[in-house]
């Protein structure tokens, strides 16, 4: 009967594990020194090899030759341990064994000794799925158990074990397997099982299994028997639902060119062809993730779990976007995944968040803007031009403000002149100073707490659009209050000094007058 490659290349001693030293390492000295534990539990991420090393651990201890940190392999003990039919190695599966009378009934097999074998084990998996009442049943015997009893509870969610369970058993976390030694398992079980498999192809196959080596190797059983003893990465794709690079590149290069319309043609062509859209939005966030990964870390493969050759792309496309592009389009793909989880239209929200993608790559810093605003910097006041001449040889007469025309009537112009430029808070400002005629130059105090919207630039913007550029702007700050109407609330006490000098930044002003509705709350010295 034919057996399924994880289980056929089971390790069956400590020296055949993969990625797990720390845990190798520790066992081994235990066994060596006669400092057996009487319970453990190993927990960590599906397919690691947790129930494999109790299964190993089960064979040191009971070997006749042992304990003995190399089990002979070939006695009574050994071979029924490997194939899960010994007497005294009862593995017990929690998920449908939780209650409280399966954890007396553990209790009472406790009590008696080995059938045959020095150690009688108990391998209980998915440990957290035990109830709190079981626990509780089974705290007194794993606090206190006959010496030839050793318990090994497997979890994949070490928190939900009780801290009274934790804290009378040794733990041990098993590591996610890195991606080149799950190639390299691959690679030597495809030479044993004579198939021939390229890099790019086996790179898909421990893609899938996301550090899980048991994972991996059931997606390689799935791959022989679709493709036969030659493995490509093309047909292992399409097989496994994953997507190549060049494939997620077309939403890359939609982004480059923030091309909507190329993105909705993405989501039709997965839609005709079948694809699960959910699938490839995962594949997707992961794609933003290695592209991130590769323009900030540069260099570092074992970050990236991918071939050499999928490494060298990731990081020609990464160049060609920024760090904050790339968090961004990360992010947005995240929350797309999140949503598409419980979207009764999937088709509408991934071509609403592929949509948004695009819109997001038109996005610029706010440091940018106000940079730009600041570029911009106050325009200089524009010097009488020369009078021209009419056509019948006359000069044309510089407009002027009428000569009996009263301070109160020019700043009431004034006032609707910013008004009409967007200047709200320099009109406010005017609104409520003195203003003073002195010839050419006009005069103005202005209260304290107006100071920092009181801009000569802007008043001479308003005098340029009521054709009375010529004239100059001076401005004193007066120590007094505005007169203001009984209903306007007292003036505000003065700002500190560090608050002043941020206010006054011509890149800040610039931006409270983009967005008036904006309000400056917190100004904090960030040098204290």
């Amino acid at each position: 009967m034919y057996q399924v490659i994880a289980r056929k290349y089971r390790p069956q001693s400590f020296s055949e594990l993969v990625n797990q030293e720390h845990v190798r390492t520790t066992l081994e000295n235990a066994i060596t020194q006669n400092r057996i534990a009487h319970g453990y539990i190993f927990s960590g991420q599906r397919g690691t090899g947790k129930t494999t090393v109790a299964r190993i651990l089960a064979r040191c201890l009971n070997c006749v030759q042992g304990p003995s940190i190399t089990p002979c392999g070939v006695c009574a003990s050994c071979l029924e341990i490997a194939g899960g039919n010994a007497v005294d190695v009862i593995e017990i599966d929690a998920a449908s064994n939780r209650g409280i009378n399966e954890m007396r009934e553990l209790r009472e097999n406790v009590r008696y000794r080995p059938a045959r074998e020095r150690y009688k084990v108990f391998i209980i998996d998915e440990a957290h799925q035990i109830t709190s009442e079981a626990f509780n049943a089974l705290l007194k015997t794993l606090e206190e158990p006959p010496e030839w009893v050793v318990f090994v509870l497997c979890t994949t969610e070490a928190h939900k074990i009780p801290a009274t369970i934790a804290s009378r058993c040794q733990h041990f976390s098993f590591r996610s397997i890195d991606f080149e030694e799950i190639v390299a398992r691959m690679e030597w079980i495809a030479k044993q099982e004579g198939i021939e498999a390229d890099p790019e192809a086996l790179a898909v196959l421990a893609q899938v299994g996301e550090g899980s080596l048991r994972d991996s190797l059931s997606a390689l059983d799935q791959a022989i028997a679709c493709c036969g003893t030659t493995l490509k990465a093309a047909e292992i794709r399409a097989l496994l639902g994953a997507y190549s690079i060049d494939t997620l590149d077309q939403v890359t290069q939609a982004l480059r060119e923030s091309n909507a319309a190329r993105m909705l043609e993405i989501v039709d062509g997965l839609v005709r062809n079948g694809q699960h859209l959910q699938q490839f939005v995962r594949e997707l966030a992961r794609y933003f993730r290695n592209l991130l990964v590769s323009k900030i870390a540069g260099g570092v493969n074992r970050l990236i779990a991918a071939s050499p050759e999928e490494r060298r792309r990731l990081a020609e496309i990464a160049a060609t976007f920024t760090e904050q592009d790339l968090t961004r389009y990360l992010q947005l793909t995240l929350d797309l995944f999140r949503d598409l989880q419980y979207s009764l239209q999937p088709r509408l929200h991934l071509e609403l968040g592929l949509i948004r993608l695009v819109e997001a790559g038109k996005l610029i810093p706010i440091e940018e803007a106000l940079a730009g605003l600041a570029g911009a910097g106050p325009s200089p006041s524009p010097s009488p031009a020369p009078a021209k001449h009419s056509p019948s040889g006359g000069h044309a007469a510089r407009a002027s403000a009428p000569a009996g025309a009263s301070a109160a009537g020019l700043k009431e112009r004034l006032v609707a002149a910013l008004h009409a430029l967007g200047l709200a808070f320099t009109a406010d400002a005017v609104e409520h100073s003195e203003l003073v005629e002195a010839g050419q130059e006009l005069r103005f105090t202005t209260p304290q707490q107006f100071a920092l919207s009181m801009q000569a630039a802007d008043v001479q913007k308003a005098l340029e659009r009521l054709d009375l550029a010529a004239r100059r702007v001076k401005i004193t700050v007066s120590e007094a209050a505005a007169h203001a109407p009984e209903s306007t609330p007292a003036a505000a006490p003065a700002e500190d000094e560090a608050t002043l000098r941020a206010l006054s930044h011509p890149g800040v002003l610039r931006f409270r007058e983009a967005f008036p509705d904006a309000e400056v709350r917190v100004v904090r010295n960030l040098k204290e």
